[in-house]
């Protein structure tokens, strides 16, 4: 069963934070963010994607957050805009977890998910506070997709606007087939459903290394 964060309010509510970089990955991390809940949302479940409006998405490289939340019940901290306890952390570019925390606030018995071709042991050298793992999962979803993973670079706002490109085209497929080998929050079918990149989904969820701790 997947941990739960007990907020303030009571609820039981299932948080992801995305580490992305600024500009290059705002797009990718958006759909991350999109595809988890909407397949979430096909299970009936409640929702939520929303970006950090403390980051700063518009400067090429800065990390930056995006945020989904998922729980059984109506989802009352909407006006809480950033995921104070994640029970899963995804990095989209490896490089972030040398000089960030990105298990920032995260509960003991967490799940971290990482765009990377190293294994989950050279990682895990890199992350000061991994007592609070349960689970890291480590995925080359840049290889899977192929290319710089610039291609789908886009300049749009993910707040009030419909998207240009297809969602999860890029290297958030292959990502969120790998969350889904950690969590049992979203199904791979589902995710497969709402996914621009089917193939991609399918490919991480089967390269995708798995440790335990």
């Amino acid at each position: 069963m997947a941990q739960w964060t007990k907020t303030s309010t009571g609820e039981k509510v299932y948080e992801i934070t995305i580490w992305a970089r600024g500009v290059t990955q705002d797009m990718e991390g958006r759909h991350l963010a999109l595809l988890l809940s909407k397949a979430a949302d096909k299970d009936g479940k409640f929702t939520q994607a929303w970006d950090n409006y403390a980051d700063l998405p518009d400067r090429v490289g800065v990390p930056l957050r995006k945020y989904a939340r998922i729980s059984d019940e109506e989802i009352e901290m909407r006006y809480a805009y950033e995921n104070s306890e994640p029970n899963m952390s995804i990095v989209m570019d490896d490089t972030l977890v040398k000089g960030i925390d990105v298990l920032r606030g995260m509960p003991k018995g967490g799940v971290l998910v990482v765009n990377t071709k190293r294994p989950p042991d050279e990682i895990l050298k890199l992350i000061p506070n991994k007592e609070l793992l349960k689970t890291i999962v480590c995925v080359d979803a840049t290889g899977i997709v192929g290319g710089t993973g610039l291609e789908g670079l886009d300049f749009m706002g993910s707040e009030g606007g419909v998207e240009a490109a297809s969602v999860g085209a890029g290297i958030s497929a292959p990502l969120v087939g790998a969350a889904a080998k950690a969590t049992d929050r979203v199904k791979l079918e589902n995710l497969v459903a709402v996914a621009g990149n089917k193939a991609g989904v399918k490919a991480g969820n089967k390269t995708a290394v798995v440790k335990s701790l």
